[in-house]
């Protein structure tokens, strides 16, 4: 997967902004639930990062990142997470053992 670096306040607006579905996993370094959802994630996501940019955001150094997420989406944080979003809009988001790559794409408008 091409996945970005979710790293500042910048890039969140420009995903808030973007009439292009864009995706966003918080992922935690630190977590064998969050590792086994992100290599799940790896090996079925068929959508091509033109169709729908994916961006990775390391929870542990940008966890205040994570918060502005949350506070702007009104998803509540979960690690590991994953958050669809077009202009601004959740499309889809799930956490834990809930995140399934076909169930995503699918929700892809």
């Amino acid at each position: 997967m091409d996945w970005k670096q979710l790293e500042n306040d910048e890039q969140l607006a420009e995903i808030l902004s973007s009439a292009q579905p864009t995706l966003i996993f918080k992922h935690s370094t630190r977590c064998h639930i969050s590792a086994m959802a992100l290599s799940g994630f790896n090996r079925s996501w068929n959508v091509s990062s033109e169709v729908c940019p994916t961006y990775l955001l390391d929870l542990i150094a940008f966890r205040d990142l994570s918060d502005e997420i949350a506070r702007r989406t009104g998803v509540a944080h979960q690690s590991p997470q994953i958050i669809l979003l077009k202009n601004g809009e959740v499309l889809h988001s799930a956490s834990h053992h809930g995140i399934d790559a076909d169930e995503t794409e699918a929700k892809l408008v």
